[in-house]
C-alpha cells in the first residue's frame, strides 16, 4: 500500500534515508580527472547516457587536454571526435565556444561561480551545479535531471514540473547537507528500479510510501498519465 507521509519534508527525508541504505556507494558515474574534463563530460551528457559519454571521452580527453585545445579545434573535427553522442554537431560547437571563453576570460581555467559557468555555451544550471559540486566542492543547489524530476514527482515530494522549480522545492525540503547526495541516490534508484516506462514496484524499498505505486494506484504522478 503506497501511502506517503503527511508532510513533504518528512517524506523527502524518509526517502533519502531508505535510498542511502539501498545505495551506500552512490556517486557520479561520469569519468574525469580534472575540472575541464568534468565540464566537458557533463555538457556531453545532456540527453545522452553517462555510459555512452564515458566511451567517447576516453579518447577525447587524450586528444584535448586544455581549454586552448578545444578553442583551436576545427568544429567539424570535434564533431567527428564525439560522434555517437546525442546532438554531437551542436555539442561540438559548445565545446569549441567553451574553450574560447575559458581562454579569453578565465585564463584557461574552469570558473567556480554559477554565473560564470552558466555564461558558457551549452551550460545551464544543472550542468553548473554538477561542476561546482564535483569540481570545486561548492554546493549551491540540487542537480535535477530526468531521474530526479521523475522520482520526486512519483513520490509526491513535489508537484512542480520544471527542473528549476523542483530544485527550489527540494532545497526547501532537504537539509543542505543532503543536496548533493540526494541527486546520486535518485539517479541510482531511477536506473535500478524506478525506471521511466516500467518501474519494478514489487522490488522497490519505497513502495509502501509511494503514491504512484502500480500495486494500488492507477496513475503515474510523474507524468499524470495512467499506468499501462
Amino acid at each position: 500500500m503506497g501511502t506517503p507521509l503527511d508532510e513533504r519534508d518528512a517524506q523527502a527525508v524518509e526517502v533519502l534515508d531508505r535510498l542511502s541504505d539501498e545505495y551506500p556507494d552512490s556517486t557520479i558515474s561520469l569519468n574525469f580527472t580534472d575540472r575541464l574534463e568534468l565540464l566537458v563530460a557533463v555538457v556531453l551528457s545532456a540527453q545522452c547516457t553517462d555510459e555512452r559519454v564515458n566511451k567517447v571521452t576516453g579518447d577525447l580527453f587524450e586528444k584535448y587536454q586544455t581549454a586552448a585545445d578545444y578553442a583551436a579545434a576545427e568544429e567539424a573535427e570535434l564533431a567527428d571526435d564525439i560522434y555517437g553522442i546525442t546532438f554531437h554537431n551542436n555539442k561540438a560547437g559548445y565545446l569549441k565556444s567553451i574553450g574560447e571563453t575559458l581562454e579569453a576570460e578565465h585564463d584557461g581555467e574552469v570558473p567556480d561561480t554559477m554565473t560564470a559557468l552558466t555564461d558558457l555555451s551549452g551550460v545551464g544550471r544543472k550542468t553548473a551545479n554538477v561542476v561546482l559540486q564535483h569540481g570545486h566542492d561548492v554546493v549551491e543547489g540540487v542537480v535535477v535531471d530526468t531521474h530526479v524530476q521523475r522520482i520526486t514527482r512519483r513520490l509526491g515530494i513535489t508537484e512542480e514540473e520544471r527542473p528549476e522549480a523542483i530544485e527550489t522545492e527540494l532545497m526547501e525540503l532537504l537539509p543542505e547537507s543532503d543536496w548533493q547526495q540526494s541527486t546520486h541516490l535518485f539517479i541510482s534508484h531511477g536506473r535500478a528500479v524506478c525506471t521511466a516506462r516500467n518501474p519494478d514496484c514489487s522490488e522497490c524499498v519505497l513502495e509502501d510510501i509511494c503514491p504512484s505505486s502500480k500495486r494500488d494506484s492507477d496513475v503515474d504522478l510523474a507524468s499524470g498519465e495512467s499506468w499501462e
